[in-house]
């Protein structure tokens, strides 16, 4: 298949999931990355993160919006807090072994997944 339409495929999957489920980068873009096309983890969570500069989720927001599900008080103290705790996030990403991030962020995703199944 050809790079580029499984780039968009993984997009189209990837926007699916997030308007149904409210998970994406870390759930579907990253493992793709570094699966499917050998990224390194720094560059799989660069590349994701990069997604968020874009205003890529305002059509699967707008739904929950126009149901009064999206509380933007909520939205803009998070918003802050992720601005400059993403800063340091990265930071401390960037220097780390792409081996130990890798496996830093499958426990995490193993933690929450088994949080959400026996809740």
């Amino acid at each position: 298949m050809d790079t580029m339409l499984l780039y968009v495929l993984i997009g189209v999957a990837t926007g699916i999931l997030s308007g149904l489920l409210g998970i994406g980068g870390a759930v579907i873009v990253i493992p793709a990355l570094v699966f499917i096309y050998g990224f390194s983890q720094q560059q799989a969570q660069g590349t994701t993160l990069a997604l968020l500069l874009l205003p890529i989720g305002i059509l699967a927001v707008l739904p929950y919006y126009q149901q009064g599900y999206v509380d933007l008080r909520v939205v803009a103290l998070i918003a802050v807090g992720f601005f400059f705790g993403g800063y340091v996030g990265a930071k401390i990403a960037t220097n780390l072994p792409s081996a130990t991030l890798g496996k830093v962020f499958g426990v995490v995703l193993v933690i929450l997944g088994l949080r959400f199944l026996l809740r």
